[in-house]
């Protein structure tokens, strides 16, 4: 079991999940996030009405599936005292353009303004964002482990690393609590304890990917960092040097390698906290096979 999972209770989701579930391929395909500051209430789902009303919610919720962007809610860790102002975080997680712009705006319906068109270039709204920000999901609500794990976490991270660090709303994968993701990578973390992530946005900080607990990165199918994680398990590479189509990753230097990837049945287990047991399947990797030019 890891580190962070050894404090709860047997029966959460969390640690049924750590006996035996890997983390590659868990994190949620997401290409580009708008991230809004809500210190108030989030309720189970940021878009059911508790956080914005009913009509609010659904124009933000229409705005966002337009554009192929996933909208989190970030406050920051401890909940301080509401501001007048309200920071938005704008990330592309792609490797051939990854970028994070910080924008800020009074109201949530302001984002509805904004041209959430997703480029390859920084698209000029805010202001350019150049280190590593570490959101943290803690929203309890969701499910309890995402809380009990991940604000220790983020409370760490927070003293370390001041105003880059957020707890966030649900990212995907209660089980894998805590869980962690980096801006604007995309590179998303479960079951690190709280030294454990410091030393994944140091690493990020260096232009480096920290391998421990490393779910993915989120522009790939579950399969692709799969085969992602795998090539970097055998060579030292940088954060955008990679990129993955189907399973088959390539090095801008022109490198390539395929990795073979299965899928494996695992027996049944709840994927949040009071869940009925389901069937659960993971993807492992195979052989590394480098190609030759």
């Amino acid at each position: 079991m890891s580190t962070a999972a050894a404090g709860l209770r047997a029966d959460t989701c969390a640690a049924l999940s750590a006996v035996d579930e890997p983390l590659a391929g868990t994190a949620a395909q997401v290409a580009a996030w708008l991230c809004l500051e809500h210190p108030g209430p989030w309720g189970r789902d940021v878009f059911a009405g508790e956080a914005f009303g009913p009509q609010l919610s659904e124009r933000l919720q229409a705005h966002v599936d337009a554009a192929g962007v996933r909208l989190l809610l970030i406050r920051r860790p401890g909940r301080s005292e509401s501001r007048n102002a309200r920071t938005v975080l704008f990330a592309r997680s792609a490797p051939d353009g990854s970028w994070c712009e910080r924008i800020d705006v009074t109201s949530p319906d302001e984002l509805l303004d904004l041209d959430l068109a997703v480029t390859v270039e920084p698209p000029r709204l805010g202001v350019p964002v150049t280190e590593p920000v570490a959101l943290v999901c803690a929203h309890g609500k969701r499910d309890m482990c995402c809380a009990v794990l991940g604000r220790p976490v983020a409370a760490e991270l927070s003293a370390r690393f001041g105003d880059t660090v957020w707890e966030c709303s649900h990212t995907g994968g209660h089980r894998f609590a805590p869980s962690m993701i980096l801006l604007p990578t995309g590179y998303t973390y479960g079951r690190l304890d709280p030294s454990e992530s410091v030393a994944a946005v140091e690493a990020a900080a260096r232009g480096e990917v920290y391998l421990r607990g490393l779910r993915g990165r989120s522009c790939w199918a579950s399969a692709g960092q799969v085969a992602e994680i795998a090539v970097r398990e055998e060579i030292s590479v940088g954060i955008d040097e990679l990129a993955v189509e189907g399973t088959v990753v390539r090095h801008r230097d022109g490198r390539t390698w395929t990795v073979p990837v299965e899928a494996v049945d695992l027996p049944p287990r709840p994927a949040s906290c009071g869940a009925d047991p389901k069937p659960a399947r993971a993807l492992t990797a195979g052989a590394v096979e480098f190609v030759e030019p």
